[in-house]
């Protein structure tokens, strides 16, 4: 009783008339069709080949099969009520060698897939780069080269040019913080480098490109919206002892400061984390200036919190996660705990920010182990996790802080990069043997509340 009188209190209605809902996608992990009419090769591509990289071995050759069921999954779109559909255009699908001659294939599938949107009364957003790299710039050293500031620009324009008469809502990239870091870093994505000095090169040169590709979009496409979007995390310390407010000081300062405040004007927080002087090195004449955008919005993606206590063994950072599996609570099948509160928390940082003009959440979703019963796939946890993201995301808007869309992660199951097809996101289950779509609990009740 008590938790329907709860839902009662959720009214699309509430969060306002201008409030923007959607759901959100990215090529690599729903196309599928890898070397299929023109394509070139990405990083990813290379990466899912490589022994042990991917749990399972799987691979995204065929993904959710969007590239061959795009209708079929738009239509899925709009029976959900989904007003906003968000996707990222593939690097090498429309420019197999990265740069150079377009691929006149690759275009005509994202014309495709806008008009179709349009027709169907669904207004689609681009996110430009979503981490699918072209291979042959990673043997030149991908983001560690900063040549790939002059190839992400051509990139920017060709995408511009062949779909801005229609699209005007844009993302120039997403979640640097996430593929600098497990991508040139850790090396638990593509392309597996590992090590600080690729790591600060590609965090200064992701920050360029953004700004870079920000201004391409602004002077081709005057009229459009033009953002960018973030990994966010709530930080907490372990307890209230000094060495571990400190520790998580310095992994918040890594993980929702690092590219937000340079692109602010406000420069790296070098201050909480001493390593990223490096990036002095690095900079040459002019850095400063362009690393700096007035970006129309800012998109914020979160999912969990994370506990930090000091740890002096950790290189550079000197902090460590505590696990949620040891904290004993709830967890999705990534072992992200359950925490609602972070999305609030989030909105309300970054609403610290008066630089910044408008906030969305561009990406807030769960995964568990959903099981097909009949047809039916009563998906509980991810239901409640739905809702109560979204009761966040209203008391943040209702307390005065700025908050003005939200779209779901994600549309169909799909290929969730290291994790490979266990970990299902989807609103939609897709059955990977036979590609077959059938909508979730969740997708069912967020169609009722958007209708």
């Amino acid at each position: 009783m008590e938790s329907a009188q709860q839902d009662s209190l959720l009214h699309k209605q509430l969060f306002g008339d201008h409030f923007i809902w959607g759901v959100s996608t990215a090529a690599f992990q729903i196309e599928g069709a890898t070397n299929i009419d023109g394509k070139g090769v990405s990083i990813w591509d290379t990466f899912t080949k490589r022994k042990g990289k991917i749990l399972n071995n799987d691979n995204a050759e065929i993904a959710s099969d969007f590239y061959n069921r795009y209708k079929e999954d738009i239509d899925l779109v709009h029976q959900l009520n989904i007003p906003n559909f968000r996707f990222s255009i593939s690097w090498t699908r429309v420019l197999p060698n990265g740069e150079g001659e377009v691929n006149p294939k690759g275009i005509l599938f994202y014309n495709q897939i806008i008009n179709y949107c349009l027709e169907k009364g669904i207004v689609p957003w681009i996110t430009i780069y979503h981490w699918d790299l072209p291979q042959v710039f990673e043997e030149k050293g991908g983001w560690t080269n900063r040549e790939i500031i002059n190839w992400f620009t051509y990139f920017v324009q060709v995408c511009a040019q062949n779909f801005g008469d229609r699209v005007t809502s844009w993302i120039v990239l997403n979640e640097p913080a996430v593929f600098t870091g497990a991508g040139y870093f850790f090396g638990i994505h593509a392309p597996g480098r590992v090590g600080i000095k690729n790591y600060l090169l590609a965090v200064h040169h992701a920050v360029l490109s953004i700004v870079a590709g920000a201004k391409t979009l602004r002077a081709i496409l005057p009229n459009a919206r033009i953002g960018t979007t973030f990994s966010c995390s709530h930080i907490e310390p372990f307890s209230n002892k000094t060495r571990h407010i400190n520790a998580a000081k310095r992994v918040d300062a890594f993980i929702n400061r690092l590219f937000i405040e340079p692109i602010l004007g406000m420069g790296y927080p070098v201050n909480e984390v001493p390593v990223l002087k490096g990036i002095e090195k690095i900079k040459q004449q002019g850095d400063e200036q362009n690393m700096q955008f007035a970006f129309d919005f800012i998109g914020l993606q979160n999912y969990t919190r994370e506990i930090v206590k000091c740890s002096y063994f950790t290189p550079y950072v000197f902090a460590k996660l505590v696990k949620a599996a040891k904290r004993k609570v709830e967890t999705t099948s990534m072992g992200w705990e359950v925490y609602p509160p972070a999305i609030y928390e989030v909105i309300k940082k970054f609403n610290g920010y008066k630089q910044i003009k408008d906030i969305y959440i561009t990406e807030n979703g769960s995964a568990f182990d959903d099981i097909n019963a009949n047809g039916v796939i009563d998906d509980t946890k991810r239901l409640e996790f739905l809702k109560n993201n979204l009761k966040q995301v209203l008391k943040a808007k209702a307390e005065g802080y700025m908050v003005n869309g939200y779209f779901a992660w994600t549309l169909t199951d799909n290929f969730e990069w290291a994790e490979g097809y266990h970990a299902r996101f989807g609103l939609i289950y897709i059955d990977f043997k036979t590609l077959q779509r059938t909508v979730k609990s969740s997708g069912k009740w967020y169609a009722h509340f958007l209708k």
